[in-house]
């Protein structure tokens, strides 16, 4: 699966701006040489259900400027493919307290998110590129990051067949097509049919492509950190 055409503009800004200091260096030399190098889109979202704010780097580069906090996305940045490190650290803190190698494949856009619990937190990495949706419609992916929650579902009030059924956490649904509209209402359910989570009238609009993703916790004593639901478009 290609880059949407959101993720080649991504990558042709990061390529241009590599090729510009390549042509400084080569006029030193007297000699072009210039191989553009492969390029990947990475976005971060913090779903780990904890009060701690983050940094997020790759290789030694922090990521974020602005707080890194539960339920934040730092927006695609363009990231070289291939192996790269990635770490988080307690925010203002050099002490990593995750790290991992990542994969990442040419021309594709990912999401890492940073789940469970703090005292046990881990990446999952999900792939994001899709094809473009057809007329009228939009694409949606739906994830359950909620550690102690059951199976999940999701709905859309008034239509029959759900968009993804029995999702356990960490599980998560191919991207779908919907129909697009101005107020669309997601109903995320257990097994049993109870209603755990509700995104309201939401904009769903043509040819975007959405992520929801479950947060919380069952146990949670704290209205920040019961289950809901968030989504995010690409």
């Amino acid at each position: 699966m290609k880059f949407t055409n959101k993720f080649k503009a991504i990558s042709k800004t990061l390529i241009a701006a590599v090729t510009v200091s390549a042509v400084m260096v080569s006029c030193t030399k007297d000699k072009f040489d210039y191989t553009p190098q492969p390029i990947s889109a990475l976005g971060v979202i913090h779903a780990s259900p904890t009060t701690e704010k983050l940094d997020f780097y790759i290789g030694e580069t922090k990521v974020n400027n602005d707080d890194f906090a539960y339920t934040n996305r730092i927006n695609y940045k363009q990231v070289l493919s291939g192996e790269r490190d990635v770490k988080i650290t307690k925010k203002g803190s050099a002490t990593s307290v995750l790290s991992e190698k990542l994969k990442l494949k040419e021309q594709m856009a990912y999401s890492l998110f940073v789940i469970d619990g703090f005292d046990k937190v881990k990446f999952l990495l999900v792939k994001d590129s899709v094809t473009m949706p057809g007329s009228g419609k939009a694409k949606l992916r739906f994830i359950n990051l909620s550690p102690d929650a059951p199976a999940l579902n999701l709905e859309i009030a008034g239509k029959d067949a759900p968009v993804a059924t029995n999702k356990l956490f960490k599980e998560y649904s191919n991207f779908e097509s919907i129909d697009a509209g101005d107020k669309v209402t997601f109903k995320v359910k257990d097994g049993a049919g109870a209603e755990v989570a509700t995104l309201v009238d939401q904009k769903i609009e043509n040819g975007k492509v959405y992520t929801i993703w479950v947060k919380g916790l069952k146990s949670a004593t704290t209205d920040e950190m019961k289950v809901g639901a968030v989504i995010f478009n690409h």
